[in-house]
């Protein structure tokens, strides 16, 4: 029997109860994307939300200039913090494509990748529930120098991801782990800021390539 869309937020309130990290750190950062990505000026546009990988995007716009896009990327955020702001990142601005990046940081702060997709699920299902033709696109985990000891882990939450987005309707998969990695599998190392985490432009130069098939 299928479940009533009330019942199916509850439940949905109730997991994030549990998931939940201190998301209102984000408070300001939030903010800002609202002040400069005002609501209804953006309305049905392409969004990009997640952590600093998208954030620091800063030609994102500019990369696909035949769109309207959105970057509400929130530096340093999980994947419960995007399901806490799922409202003001996400649902306010009614968009029809959704581009998430989250888990990098999960996998960093020791979460495993089952719990992460349940996290990216809940997100999912909400944004079915309320916006039931945008198609959402799950952006693969990056490798980086930085956490490259914790590649196994990355691999895992990329092939649960790829996996989800199979069965579950109008999710894809975008995947920008394959093209960042070089002939020995290991991640290119001229495509990193000084932090050896986050991408130059010729990082993000690899994540255009990927994304612009989705568009």
């Amino acid at each position: 029997m299928k479940k009533p869309a009330s019942l199916i937020l509850i439940l949905i309130i109730c997991q994030f109860a549990v998931l939940a990290q201190d998301p209102e750190r984000f408070e300001k950062q939030v903010q800002e994307i609202n002040t400069d990505f005002p609501h209804d000026e953006h309305a049905g546009a392409i969004l990009f939300t997640g952590s600093s990988s998208v954030r620091m995007w800063r030609d994102l716009p500019e990369d696909f200039p035949d769109h309207q896009i959105v970057n509400a990327g929130f530096g340093g955020s999980h994947a419960s913090d995007l399901l806490y702001y799922i409202d003001e990142l996400i649902l306010d601005y009614q968009p029809k494509k959704v581009f998430i990046y989250e888990g990098d940081n999960d996998i960093a702060a020791g979460k495993d990748a089952q719990k992460i997709i349940e996290t990216l699920n809940l997100i999912v299902t909400q944004i079915q529930l309320k916006l039931p033709d945008s198609q959402i696109i799950l952006i693969s985990a990056k490798p980086s120098i930085a956490r490259w000891e914790l590649a196994e882990q990355y691999v895992a939450l990329n092939q649960e991801m790829k996996t989800y987005s199979v069965v579950k309707e109008n999710v894809s998969y975008a995947d920008v782990w394959t093209k960042m990695l070089d002939e020995d599998n290991k991640p290119f190392t001229d495509i990193f800021l000084e932090d050896n985490l986050h991408m130059n432009r010729k990082g993000y130069d690899i994540w255009k390539e990927v994304i612009q098939e989705f568009l």
